[in-house]
Formats: structure tokens, C-alpha cells, sequence
């Protein structure tokens, strides 16, 4: 049995976006790309239809790789979700008790995480940390720099 892909509704439409793409663009892109090699003459020494046949192989493992994720999704509407504890979904504004630096991060699926932008995947260790706590607690989390502690300052659903 699959084990299904939690994911927010923004990020199963990236990836089907980034399929679209694969599929349509990127494949005819490859697709002239190796009929121009191959009217180079030589297929056995032609360098340029080797690396159009390696892309195309690499579109397609990824075409099928997302195709199998999209059809494993488990898109959650966090505009539906509520409540005062952390849950996927869950935008968690926090201070390092340290530092007193404030960050904010969304709880997303594995394939959305993107630290940059302040998405941290379910299965990160801040995230691990994070499930179930509430505004006013405190967390301790074991970063690859040592440990650090967190408050938890608000917990918001924003769909």
C-alpha cells in the first residue's frame, strides 16, 4: 500500500505546475534536441545525442516520480484547520530564547519545504519539536549547530 504525501493545496499545484512543464515544454525541448544530434549523422560517437538521450531519461524518471506523488497527495486545506496547537499547516511565529531573534515557519509536506521562505517540512527536527505545542511553550530543538531553545509566540492558520 502507497503511503500517502501530506501537502498543502499550494504545493500540490506547484508540482502540478512543474509537471505541465516536464510534459509539455521541457519534453519537446529534448525531443528537437535529439532529432537535430541525430542529424549529425554518427549516432555511435555523437556526444550532443548521448546527453539529449540522458535528458530525456532524467524528464522522464522525474515526469513519473512527480506523477507518482501527485497521485499519493494528500492535500490538506489549511484554511479549514484551527485551533491554538501546532499541526501541519500550522504557521508558528517564534523567538530564540538566545538570541531573541524572531522566525516565523509554515509546517508543509516534504516537497514544499523551503527553509528560505520559511517552509520547514513535517519531518524536520523544528517541526518534529513544534507538533503539538502551543503559544507560551517552550522548545528545545537539536539543530546541526547544538541545540536551541525556542518560545512559541503565536500559532496561526493561514489559508
Amino acid at each position: 500500500m502507497s503511503e500517502k504525501v501530506p501537502m498543502t493545496a499550494q504545493g500540490h499545484a506547484a508540482l502540478e505546475a512543474e509537471l505541465r512543464i516536464l510534459r509539455s515544454v521541457e519534453r519537446q525541448r529534448i525531443i528537437k534536441a535529439i532529432a537535430e544530434a541525430r542529424s549529425h549523422g554518427d549516432l555511435s560517437e555523437n556526444a550532443e545525442y548521448h546527453a539529449a538521450k540522458e535528458a530525456q531519461g532524467m524528464n522522464e524518471a522525474k515526469v513519473a516520480d512527480l506523477e507518482d506523488k501527485l497521485s499519493r497527495a494528500e492535500v490538506i486545506d489549511i484554511s479549514k484547520l484551527s485551533g491554538e496547537t501546532v499541526k501541519f499547516g500550522a504557521t508558528v511565529t517564534l523567538v530564540d530564547e538566545d538570541t531573541e531573534e524572531e522566525v516565523k515557519y509554515q509546517i508543509v509536506g516534504d516537497l514544499e519545504a523551503d527553509v528560505r521562505n520559511g517552509k520547514v517540512s513535517i519531518g524536520s527536527p523544528i517541526a518534529r519539536a513544534l507538533i503539538g505545542k502551543k503559544a507560551g511553550d517552550s522548545v528545545e530543538v537539536n539543530t546541526p549547530r547544538g541545540a536551541k531553545s525556542y518560545e512559541i509566540l503565536k500559532v496561526a492558520f493561514l489559508g
